[in-house]
């Protein structure tokens, strides 16, 4: 019978092999957690900034300032630099669409980036004469 061989050392090969396995899977599950936060917060301030531009007392360009300002305060001025505004038809009523552009990278901070494009949609509220009645 063969003389057992003592197992000094093996532990840390062990760790080396699943730690090169598990690091950048734990890496990946964060990385596109990133890149859903940013896509959801995009979304969220374009659907705030169509909203209000839909409101009758603002244009299209007030809702690309509210959206700019909520990317601004929740993630970064980068994001909101692609802001744009316009009217458009919204299940056959007048509207209002935010569109959003910006680039997450996709290795963390720094590395490729990711193109996400989101659109907020908002139906236009009627304006109204001293009756209250609609205008249009």
């Amino acid at each position: 019978m063969p003389a057992l061989q003592p197992e000094n050392g093996a532990a840390v090969v062990d760790f080396v092999l699943v730690t090169a396995l598990v690091v950048p899977l734990v890496l990946g599950v964060v990385q596109v957690g990133l890149v859903l936060h940013v896509r959801n917060t995009l979304t969220a301030a374009a659907s705030e900034g169509a909203r209000l531009a839909a409101t009758a007392d603002h244009q299209p360009a007030d809702g690309v300032t509210r959206t700019r300002q909520s990317i601004t305060s929740a993630l970064a001025g980068r994001f909101a630099q692609q802001v744009s505004a316009s009217q458009t038809d919204v299940g056959g009523a007048a509207g209002v669409e935010v569109r959003v552009r910006a680039e997450v990278p996709a290795l963390g901070l720094f590395g490729p980036s990711v193109v996400v494009s989101v659109e907020g949609h908002a139906v236009e509220e009627p304006a109204l004469d001293d009756v209250g009645q609609s205008i249009r």
